[in-house]
């Protein structure tokens, strides 16, 4: 599933014009880098262009997204511990779906619209609570 939310405020980015490494440590400790070659954004179909988690995606990192990265939901939340600084800014619709989000902290974003300049290396932390609790039979 993918595509687009006709019901949000669109998101203002900037798309990368050098190449970065986004550092994603999963819920056991185990650390993916991705090296996101601007080049190739997007990854694929799913989240904004450029996003951590389209970066994710394209990189073969597990990171959850029930309504395909269009912003309806929380389960693509991360926590950006390094080089916030240089993603986009988040929106409200954004902001209003991270209050769902179990254990959010200020460095809260969903990976759908969390979209790096490239400016700066950037280190991801994906919650424990990142799950698709449907999937997951509970």
């Amino acid at each position: 599933m993918g595509g687009s939310n006709p019901y949000i405020e669109k998101a203002d980015y900037t798309l990368p014009q050098r190449a970065y490494t986004v550092t994603f440590i999963a819920p056991d400790g185990v650390t993916t880098q991705v090296l996101v070659d601007p080049d190739k954004i997007p990854y694929g179909p799913t989240g904004l262009p450029g996003s951590l988690l389209d970066v994710a995606m394209g990189g073969g990192v597990a990171l959850e997204h029930v309504c395909g990265g269009v912003c309806a939901c929380s389960t693509c939340h991360i926590i950006v511990k390094q080089g916030l600084e240089s993603c986009s800014e988040g929106t409200d619709d954004e902001f209003d779906q991270l209050e769902k989000a179990p254990l959010t902290t200020l460095q809260s974003r969903l990976g759908c619209q969390c979209v790096p300049n490239g400016t700066k290396d950037i280190v991801v932390e994906i919650p424990a609570v990142n799950k698709n609790l449907v999937k997951e039979g509970h």
